[in-house]
């Protein structure tokens, strides 16, 4: 399969080519959906301004509908700078004052992981339309509850999971899905980086507010901070939860008084028998980040936008030829036989099936979000899309800190 045999098959990987009724919270992005709020407007308060909450407000000035109103943060150069953004905000140093203004129609809570459910709690009380970053919050009981008064409160409630509005990840997932590359038999996903994942500050007694994520009391670590961006491949591609997960977690270089682990391996098996793996080490990033879905007759490699075929066609001879040279097989290695050689990785150097400049997601959830929130419709499934990544995040980390096989809680399922 070539990219020309891909597109002919699968189309093309925008918004409008894609089936809505398996992603019914892409709705507001399609053209005929930014044409439904053309004159409307929403006025957003952002609770939490460091760097993630700066990312969403320079996303929002995309979204034609959007209106950054006011701002929240308790320290001063993350407020500077979110103001120099949208310099016309109110700003306030206690989110429970922004959610009292009258003006503000919905929030964005960017804040540690531990301060998600009491926020979102509150804003939901306040009468705010919300969304909040993943995970969506600090332990699954948690999780549940604030899905449950979520959808209770009448409001517009989205989880930061942008790669549901991925328009790539999702034309691929459903190829997947129909069987098109032959059932799922593993998924791989991992996270590997070289650095010790501090942040600078300015003084002593700034360090839990600015390192948070190195700390228990605010953070569950590489679970809840990269996992949760992964976890959903598995779910997405089998259309089922596992049922189990077990997992190993150490500090094993960063010894410098975090409490949160630097490398963690967990593996959750599906009811069918299939494994997802999740691995995350800090202190090598050798082989980056990657995302495999692998079935019996490809590979989809949704990091880098690839898909390998198991038996590739044959391919003529100078195709073969550039081949070969792009794959290193004319270097100075020896063409000497061997008594060991390691097991043939398929010969297939694989297909582009993702544009480059496509973006991952984050404008087109705020223009969902927007959409949502005009038009007074909870999409379907988007919520419990992003609940159930929570909770797999959170059961992976709880079978880490337990050294158990866990099962998925059955009271937990919605």
């Amino acid at each position: 399969m070539d990219r020309r045999e891909f597109m002919r098959r699968f189309g093309n990987l925008g918004v409008a080519s894609l089936a809505l009724s398996s992603v019914p919270w892409l709705k507001g992005c399609t053209s005929a959906g930014q044409e439904e709020i053309r004159d409307g407007r929403v006025r957003f308060g952002i609770i939490g301004a460091g760097s993630r909450g700066r990312y969403h407000m320079q996303n929002l000035k995309n979204v034609p509908q959007a209106e950054i109103v006011a701002l929240c943060d308790n320290y001063a150069p993350s407020m500077e700078a979110a103001a120099r953004i949208a310099p016309g905000a109110r700003r306030y140093e206690d989110y429970r004052s922004l959610l009292e203004d009258k003006e503000v129609d919905a929030v964005i809570i960017a804040l540690p992981l531990n301060l998600h459910y009491r926020v979102a709690l509150d804003a939901f009380s306040a009468g705010k339309n919300v969304l909040c970053e993943k995970a969506m919050a600090y332990t699954m009981e948690e999780c549940k509850d604030m899905y449950l008064r979520g959808r209770a409160s009448g409001k517009i409630f989205f989880v930061g999971q942008q790669r549901l509005f991925d328009t790539k990840y999702i034309k691929i997932m459903d190829a997947v899905r129909s069987g098109e590359f032959g059932p799922v038999v593993n998924v791989r996903n991992y996270w590997y980086r070289n650095h010790d994942w501090r942040r600078e500050v300015p003084s002593p007694e700034y360090e839990r507010h600015i390192n948070w994520r190195l700390y228990r009391e605010y953070s569950r670590g590489l679970m809840t901070e990269l996992a949760c961006h992964q976890l959903q491949n598995g779910t997405w591609a089998l259309g089922m939860l596992p049922s189990q997960v077990m997992g190993t977690g150490n500090i094993i270089y960063w010894k410098d008084g975090r409490e949160v682990f630097d490398s963690v391996s967990t593996i959750y098996t599906f009811p069918n028998g299939v494994n997802m793996t999740f691995e995350s080490v800090i202190s090598n990033k050798h082989f980056g980040m990657g995302e495999y879905i692998m079935c019996k007759d490809a590979t989809v490699d949704l990091a880098n936008g690839r898909l390998y075929m198991e038996d590739p066609k044959p391919r003529s001879g100078i195709r073969q030829l550039v081949g070969d040279i792009e794959q290193g097989i004319f270097s100075n290695s020896v063409f000497a036989g061997t008594s060991w050689s390691a097991e043939n990785a398929s010969s297939d150097p694989g297909v582009s099936i993702m544009p480059d400049a496509a973006g991952d997601g984050s404008i087109e959830m705020l223009q969902a979000f927007c959409h949502s929130i005009l038009t007074g419709r909870q999409p379907d499934h988007v919520l419990e899309e992003a609940y159930y990544g929570s909770i797999l995040c959170l059961l992976g980390d709880e079978a880490i800190l337990q050294q158990k096989t866990l099962s998925f809680p059955e009271h937990l399922k919605i």
